[in-house]
């Protein structure tokens, strides 16, 4: 794909801002969109199934957190990137927009070639997470565990568990192959891509939710190393 092939939305309720981050677009050849509020971007999200979406997180009548759990909701969104833009760069900020389905975040101010980099690397992890899911592999199960990588689905002992997506592919690597101590340098590198910058506590973040939803025994922590996935 070109990148004229790659439809963006923005959403911001500040025109300014808008307008810089749509011109510095426009100007590499996307495809731009464009709203103010979370309602909006939900129905344009609908309208125009876009590939990524800049969502603001301070917005009135609907956040962007908010607006990104109901995205994440939407049949055919699981491979949408979603990075959210903020001028915040409190921890729990980032782990209640992580926790929504989020992929990574951009603080504003943002001068125009770091915007640039940031989408082009983005959008590189889109196209990587089509040529991964492949149909030989789609299905993966073991232990309880059962996860359909082709419609995101989790379940265990036969019971649908519903995961946002990064929490998904967390534990689609895991249990790609179970026993095998995953580093934090490949955790990083295989869900959220070498060219994208996130903070320290956002593996431990994501670690604890899975904990949460699939048992606090099926993922060990190896001390200074990583996580595994065990029986």
């Amino acid at each position: 794909m070109g990148q004229s092939d790659y439809k963006i939305l923005v959403v911001d309720d500040e025109v300014d801002i808008i307008e810089f981050i749509t011109y510095n677009l426009n100007n590499e050849g996307f495809m731009v969109f464009s709203c103010k509020n979370g309602k909006e971007a939900i129905e344009l999200t609908k309208k125009h199934n876009p590939h990524l979406i800049l969502l603001d997180v301070m917005m009135p009548e609907m956040d962007g957190i908010e607006t990104c759990e109901e995205i994440r909701k939407m049949p055919g969104m699981e491979n949408t990137i979603i990075a959210f833009l903020t001028a915040r760069g409190e921890d729990y900020s980032q782990i209640a927009g992580f926790e929504a389905g989020g992929d990574d975040y951009i603080l504003k101010p943002i001068k125009p070639k770091v915007l640039i980099s940031r989408i082009k690397a983005l959008l590189k992890r889109f196209k990587l997470s089509k040529v991964e899911n492949s149909p030989v592999e789609n299905i993966i199960e073991f232990n309880k565990l059962k996860l359909d990588r082709e419609k995101y689905l989790v379940f265990k002992d036969n019971k649908e568990i519903i995961l946002p997506k990064k929490e998904f592919e967390l534990l689609s690597l895991l249990i790609s192959v179970p026993g095998k101590v995953f580093t934090r340098d490949e955790i990083f590198s295989k869900v959220w891509g070498d060219d994208i910058i996130v903070g320290e506590r956002t593996i431990d973040v994501h670690i604890r939710k899975l904990r949460e939803k699939i048992g606090e025994s099926h993922i060990k922590t190896v001390k200074g190393v990583g996580y595994k996935i065990v029986t």
